[in-house]
C-alpha cells in the first residue's frame, strides 16, 4: 500500500507526436483512474481549419492504471475511442508501440530536478513548473520543426 507515499505524481495529455496538451499534478497516493476524465477535459480547443475548433480528441490512448469500464463507456459518449490496457492480462497489448511517445515526453518534463524531486510545498508552484517544463518541450519541438535548434 502506498497511501502515505509522499510526492506527485504528473499525468500528461500529448499528442501524436509527444507534444503537451495538458498536465495534471496530484498526491501520489491518488489513482490514476480518477483523473482520466478531467485530463481530457483540461485539453484547450485545438486551432486548425476554419469553423468551430476541435475539444476533443478522436482516440485516447493509456495504460492500465486509468482502465475502467465507466470511463470507457463515458469516452465513448463523447465519441472518443478509447485504448485503454486492460488490468490483469498478460504484458504485450501493443499499446507499448503507441505509448512511449507519452513516457518519452514524461522524461523530458522529469529531466527538471524540480519535478522529479517535489521541494515545494505549495501545488500551485509544483503545478506551474510542471506548466514550464510543458512550455519548453513544445518551444524545442516548434524550434526543431522550424530549424532553429
Amino acid at each position: 500500500m502506498d497511501r502515505a507515499k509522499p510526492g506527485s505524481k504528473h499525468h500528461l495529455a500529448v499528442d501524436a507526436n509527444g507534444t503537451p496538451l495538458a498536465g495534471i499534478v496530484t498526491a501520489a497516493n491518488v489513482n490514476d483512474i480518477t483523473q482520466l476524465l478531467p485530463l481530457i477535459d483540461a485539453i484547450p480547443p485545438i486551432r486548425g481549419k476554419a469553423g468551430a475548433p476541435q475539444f476533443k480528441p478522436d482516440e485516447v490512448y493509456a495504460d492500465r492504471g486509468y482502465d475502467s469500464e465507466p470511463h470507457r463507456d463515458e469516452l465513448r459518449d463523447r465519441r472518443i475511442k478509447p485504448f485503454l490496457a486492460k488490468r490483469n492480462t498478460e504484458h504485450g497489448s501493443g499499446l507499448g508501440v503507441i505509448r512511449w511517445v507519452v513516457e518519452q515526453s514524461e522524461a523530458l518534463v522529469h529531466q527538471l530536478r524540480r519535478l522529479k524531486m517535489r521541494f515545494d510545498k505549495r501545488d500551485d508552484i509544483h503545478e506551474g513548473f510542471l506548466n514550464l517544463a510543458e512550455i519548453v518541450i513544445c518551444w524545442r519541438r516548434l524550434g526543431s520543426l522550424m530549424g532553429y535548434i
